[in-house]
């Protein structure tokens, strides 16, 4: 949609500086979609090799878990997981990244994990509870992770859209509405421009008429 103006000097000057702060704004935004992208890229890597490093780690639980409970009565393990030994505390805190606040998460355990008795668990059971203790922090912090990389996603796709606007349409719009104007004041000044020479000659042929 063009820009509507009346085509006058005035107008001309008020679009030059709309137009002008439009570009040092543009600038701004790139430069700030830029940093976005950047701080993105290194979180995405921190969380894609903890994430691969975690699931690993889980894989191994689950395996644990499943030979300790393929070796044990249902009741005993039942038993041995009713009630819990430790306690996990999340601690939040936050970071500043350009004008966003993030997340971030970690967790400190608080007991001990082998709450039953020796008699009816296995081995196994152990090392799947100890690999799942181990764990749990970064899966804590996985969740901040990804929170935070929602958050940067959301300013980007919105630092990108005001990018766009400017850049595609506000200020084209602007600088074809100077160019209308300014095509319009030079139609006028010749027009202006011709009238005067008419009159002129007019003016000359009466003085001539005059002194005949």
């Amino acid at each position: 949609m063009a820009v509507v103006v009346r085509a006058t000097r005035m107008e001309l000057q008020t679009l030059r500086k709309r137009s002008v702060l439009a570009r040092r704004g543009h600038k701004l935004l790139k430069d700030k979609l830029d940093e976005l992208m950047r701080q993105f890229k290194i979180l995405i890597a921190e969380y894609m090799g903890a994430r691969q490093k975690i699931e690993g780690e889980l894989l191994e639980a689950y395996r644990e878990f499943l030979f300790a409970r393929a070796s044990m009565r249902r009741e005993a393990l039942a038993d041995a997981l009713r009630y819990p030994g430790a306690v996990a505390v999340v601690h939040g805190s936050t970071r500043k990244v350009m004008n966003l606040t993030l997340p971030e998460f970690d967790v400190s355990m608080e007991g001990s994990i082998r709450n039953y008795g020796m008699l009816d668990t296995t081995p196994e059971l152990d090392a799947s509870l100890e690999v799942f203790a181990r764990v749990l922090p970064g899966i804590v912090r996985l969740a901040g992770q990804e929170k935070a990389i929602g958050i940067l996603a959301a300013e980007i796709d919105r630092t990108r859209r005001r990018v766009n606007a400017l850049e595609y349409i506000l200020i084209p719009e602007l600088e074809e509405a100077v160019s209308r104007i300014r095509l319009k004041l030079e139609e006028i000044e010749r027009g202006n421009l011709t009238r005067l020479m008419k009159v002129k000659k007019m003016a000359e042929r009466k003085r001539e008429g005059t002194l005949l």
